[in-house]
């Protein structure tokens, strides 16, 4: 890779916070953002599943009213998320032609499809509103973004359940490295916490059902993990090339040195049991950042609790780590987040490429009892990261067998 590719500015609305430092400021404290849902219609459809990660500031504060009205709640947390990390890049001058949108959604604006279809049952087709298929397109965030900051080097929109931002930011390194664009902004959002999708979750045994103590719920390698919990918000990154950035005087978080997507081709929900395909993508995503596997001192997980899933993710990494493995700090976020689905891989590369800027690899919560069959190196509480040039991954793997990687490195200018 001769051209490098850095991150210049960052920005998120998660349950930990509105904006990405207060997100990580109660990330490192321990802090947990689930909570107990208290919208009526938990009780009303009999949800069994009573908690999950809401944003912990609304989208409604943080934008105009008709701004609100125009945009599912997907965008809407997307367009906060992007104009943060676009005010913390400092607002690059860049030719449109030469700015681009790489974001990602798992299921889109699935609050404006289903709100619209009840409409149109209970009150006919003349009062499904004009705006309702912008609304819930899964490429709307992304198109949001775009138009918002004037973006004509190309709007893209990755769809890979919950594989889908990390996707997203791996083709954005893709597409600068090529050199068709200067500057783009990565990332991912969701808006599910909706009676419809955890429904269907818990029908299928996915989401935990500790009710009675949702800040405990989100619990990755424990012995007690009973599923994930949903969570929302959003996540964005500004990429571009060094050369770029040096330029207009840019601070710099990390570099962004490696992406890779692969597939299992295995199950449409469960991940491949022999890990070979997210081992492929961690592999392949060092293979592009010229490291070894030595070089990584740092992964965030995608551990969502779940039973299955936490032991496939220990099994790929270990094939491809070996030994090397019990040298790497593990932080699982979503004990504090819950599981933002399409946006997770955002949020957790905003946490990766602070865990390097900050040399401090964030905390696991509520593991109490490992378990024995995942022997990671799991942090517990806020740890140091070594001097010098460091590599730290994050993973994310999603339904219909998506595996993506990034890679980041510590930058020092």
């Amino acid at each position: 890779m001769t051209q490098k590719i850095v991150v210049t500015g960052i920005g998120a609305t998660t349950p930990l916070g509105g904006d990405a430092p207060s997100t990580w400021r109660a990330l490192l404290a321990g802090e947990s953002g689930i909570s107990t849902l208290e919208q009526e219609w938990v009780a009303r459809y009999e949800i069994p599943v009573t908690f999950a990660g809401q944003a912990k500031v609304k989208a409604s504060e943080m934008l105009t009213p008709q701004e609100a009205k125009r945009l599912d709640p997907s965008s809407q947390f997307a367009l906060i998320a992007a104009r943060e990390a676009w005010a913390d890049a400092g607002s690059p001058a860049v030719a449109p032609e030469r700015l681009a949108v790489e974001y990602a959604t798992g299921i889109g604006g699935v609050w404006t499809l289903l709100d619209a279809f009840d409409t149109l049952k209970e009150k006919g087709p003349r009062r499904v509103l004009p705006m309702t298929v912008p609304m819930l397109m899964p490429n709307g965030p992304a198109a949001a973004i775009g138009m918002d900051i004037a973006a004509r080097g190309g709007v893209r929109t990755s769809v890979s359940a919950c594989a889908s931002s990390t996707e997203a930011i791996a083709n954005a390194l893709n597409r600068l490295l090529s050199g068709e664009v200067d500057v783009v902004i990565a990332g991912g959002c969701e808006a599910g916490i909706h009676p419809l999708p955890i429904a269907a979750f818990a029908s299928m045994h996915a989401l935990s059902r500790r009710n009675d103590e949702p800040t405990k719920a989100s619990r990755p390698y424990d012995i007690a993990r009973d599923g994930f919990v949903m969570g929302e918000g959003a996540g964005a990154l500004v990429l571009e090339t060094e050369a770029h950035a040096l330029a207009r005087g840019a601070k710099i978080y990390a570099e962004l040195v490696g992406g890779s997507v692969t597939s299992d081709a295995y199950h449409i929900t469960a991940p491949d049991p022999e890990g070979s395909g997210a081992a492929r993508a961690v592999l392949n995503a060092l293979e592009q950042a010229g490291a070894t596997i030595e070089d990584v001192v740092h992964i965030n997980a995608h551990a969502t609790s779940t039973p299955v899933g936490d032991i496939a993710e220990y099994t790929a990494l270990k094939r491809v780590f070996g030994d090397h493995l019990n040298n790497i700090a593990i932080s699982a976020t979503k004990s504090s987040t819950g599981h933002l689905l399409g946006g997770a891989g955002a949020i957790e590369a905003i946490f990766t490429i602070l865990a390097l800027k900050e040399r401090t690899a964030p905390p696991t919560i509520n593991l109490e009892n490992q378990d024995p069959e995942i022997p990671l190196d799991v942090v517990t509480a806020p740890r140091a990261l070594p001097a010098g040039p460091i590599l730290a991954i994050s993973n994310s793997f999603g339904f219909g067998g998506h595996n993506a990687v990034v890679v980041f490195r510590s930058y020092d200018q």
